[in-house]
């Protein structure tokens, strides 16, 4: 078996002026006031740096995974693992420090176990994505320390329906030469309401403008054994979904249930011989009721029960089947105002059975349950000034069970934390043009089963993983403080972050390679390990949407963004792996008629601070761009675009892909896709 060998916005407008396209092409340079239906409190000027994509605007962004979906939105980028698996990591946070959400309940899977691991999701089903960069720990608990992504489908619906309504998408194209349909109908009669969703997509392997492998990789390897050249090896797949809901609506609330299933199979880059088969099926539900006359003017359950299991299959043998099966539930009540204050209670509970089974399995058999209790309020102190403060208390049980197995005698008894999380925030309006927003949170995480446990060469990724059972839980200090302007003609913020970990549990390089029996071996792969560090993590956050105004020739704006972290390991002053460098982001728009089009510039730094043990990446600058025509038939709404990506084929390798030095992002592209509604 072959393996590789290295070193290893605000809430009040929608995200780089919603991107390409809006729903209605009147207003698609125009910026509408968001509200992150996420927040229990309904309020659009929530504190934290929030974002919000939807519509059009998330068309156009959509790619297979939802890590590249979302890579480029301020201070989010990619672990890239290929087309087939991508996670989002905020401000350099990454794993189970980021809480992925469906309807605002987990869905469990084994994406954050390791970056080979996808998230059981295509975003063509995604109706509206929102991100909250920073800890949001004190609403979903330890896992969401650095940010929440929280996806919406409406598979559940919420809102009366009726008649029958739906969608339609097909796209053809890409760098990985997409195959994506995808469909969904609804349908109601103003009381009951129905949802059918289905979606299919294929990719090849990925072309890339020159050698998978960078020069430094080529230099150790034959000249036969160096990755290819112009196609990212075992990088092609498929993945294949779809749901049925339905709800009961009434003036005051609504009730519903929901079924989703998600199949994929898709090669390991990392590995020319490995591929990973997933599956997936989620049951949710989820109820509110409002307007009552007790102590509590609304009521909000969700919960959901998700058997999820995924095989590694190297040379057609399945090596590792990972299994997890479990349940989130969640309810929040929102309270009758307290003289100024208003807010929601809460309470949370959830657990997981994880199995790896097989003779390369590196984690044990755990059981993993969790119960938490919550509170928000705000309070509008002055007509200008607006305050909010929470905490969270949060028990986690992690069970293991070696089952024999020699490598997990570590994993011999359970392991009990109790977390605390406490939260504030503040708006204040200076002017009706500015404001500044505040945030300021104490948050603590449990250690999960694999940085506890986990104990052996993971073959998808060709590292060997080591846990440590000693860890204590996660502790940080946080704060935001952001700018926010609005004239007309100019909307966005900067804003600055910064985070102190007292300790940051890091999966960091330790310099060694190791054979598959974890003993010392020159020609065996790189050990990883579970390390508890003081770390620091600051950056920067800025963004504008410039409307030029209009003439003759149409509607014309200018969108710019950027943002910097900096994460430092404080117990040996070294960089922290897997950061992601300065961005800078550029797009002009332009609309006339039912026409609308986007050029982009996106420029990324070089990133040479990384620990001594791992190499960096050259900086790169790409061309997008893009242009679509909105046309009805019937009473049908179309929209056709096309779009180009990395047009003039720059090799662009992520700082914040494990995979940097052997799978570069795909070359240049054009891709078409035509969508209706109706």
């Amino acid at each position: 078996m072959h393996r590789f060998s290295r070193s290893p916005l605000p809430l009040r407008f929608s995200p780089l002026a919603a991107a390409l396209f809006v729903t209605a092409p009147s207003h698609a340079l125009e910026l509408q006031p968001q509200v992150i239906t996420a927040n229990p409190l309904g309020n659009a000027q929530l504190a934290a740096p929030s974002t919000v994509l939807e519509g059009d605007t998330l068309t156009l962004a959509q790619k297979g995974s939802l890590g590249e979906t979302l890579n480029g939105q301020p201070g989010v980028s990619s672990s890239y693992f290929g087309p087939g698996a991508s996670r989002p990591i905020i401000r350099g946070q990454d794993g189970d420090r980021i809480r992925l959400l469906q309807n605002g309940v987990g869905a469990l899977d084994a994406s954050s176990l390791s970056y080979d691991h996808a998230v059981p999701l295509d975003p063509v089903n995604v109706e509206r994505v929102e991100i909250v960069r920073g800890p949001a720990a004190l609403l979903y608990g330890g896992s969401a320390i650095g940010g929440v992504v929280n996806t919406l489908d409406n598979r559940i619906p919420t809102e009366a329906i009726e008649g029958i309504h739906g969608a339609g998408e097909l796209r053809y194209g890409g760098a990985d030469t997409t195959r994506s349909s995808a469909g969904k109908l609804e349908a109601g009669d103003g009381t009951f309401a129905l949802h059918l969703d289905a979606n299919a997509r294929t990719f090849n392997d990925v072309r890339i403008p020159g050698y998978a492998h960078s020069a430094s990789v080529r230099a150790t390897e034959d000249a036969d054994d160096n990755g290819g050249k112009h196609r990212l090896a075992n990088s092609d797949g498929r993945q294949d979904g779809g749901a049925i809901g339905g709800s009961y609506t009434w003036d005051h609330g609504y009730a519903g249930l929901s079924y989703s299933t998600y199949d994929a199979n898709y090669g390991s880059p990392a590995e020319d011989d490995v591929r990973i088969r997933m599956q997936q099926e989620h049951y949710g539900f989820a109820s509110q009721i409002r307007d009552l006359d007790g102590p509590f003017t609304s009521v909000k359950v969700n919960a959901g029960y998700t058997d999820y299991k995924h095989s590694e299959i190297e040379d057609g043998e399945v090596g590792t089947t990972f299994k997890n099966k479990g349940y989130e539930a969640r309810i929040e009540g929102r309270h009758q105002p307290l003289g100024p204050l208003e807010g929601v209670i809460g309470a949370q509970v959830n657990r997981s059975q994880f199995q790896a089974l097989g003779e390369e399995a590196f984690v044990p058999q755990t059981d993993t349950d969790a119960a938490a209790l919550f509170i928000l309020e705000d309070w509008q102190a002055t007509e200008r000034l607006k305050l909010s403060l929470g905490g969270r208390l949060e028990h986690t049980r992690v069970s293991p069970d070696a089952q024999g197995n020699e490598r997990f005698e570590a994993a011999d008894k359970n392991s009990d934390f109790t977390a605390g999380s406490l939260s504030s925030g503040a708006v204040y309006s200076l002017t009706p043009v500015w404001s500044l927003a505040a945030t300021l949170a104490y948050t603590e995480r449990a250690p999960t089963f694999y940085e506890l446990y986990a104990n052996g060469a993971h073959v998808a990724t060709g590292t060997y993983e080591v846990g440590d059972a000693s860890l204590s839980k996660e502790k940080a200090v946080s704060s935001d403080l952001a700018l926010r302007f609005d004239n007309g003609v100019h909307r966005g913020s900067v804003g600055v972050f910064y985070s102190h970990f007292s300790n940051y549990i890091g999966l960091l390089g330790t310099g060694r390679t190791l054979n598959d029996e974890g003993e010392a071996d020159a020609s065996g792969i790189p050990e990883y390990t579970y390390s508890g560090v003081r770390a620091r993590f600051a950056g920067v956050e800025a963004q504008d949407h410039w409307a030029l105004g209009e003439n003759a020739y149409g509607k014309w704006a200018l969108e710019l963004s950027g943002d910097y972290t900096r994460a430092t390991n404080l117990d040996n002053g070294e960089a922290l792996p897997r950061i992601a460098p300065l961005r800078l982001n550029s797009g002009l728009l332009w609309e006339k008629d039912a026409w609308q089009a986007r050029v982009d510039v996106q420029h990324a730094s070089a990133q040479h601070r990384v620990p001594d043990n791992e190499s960096g990446t050259d900086g790169y600058t790409t061309l997008g761009a893009s242009a679509g025509y909105r046309f009805k038939v019937g009473q049908s709404q179309w929209l056709a675009f096309v779009k180009g990506e990395n047009l003039t084929n720059q090799t662009v390798r992520y700082a914040s892909s494990i995979l940097r030095d052997i799978a570069p992002a795909p070359g240049r592209s054009i891709e078409v896709g035509l969508r209706t509604t109706f």
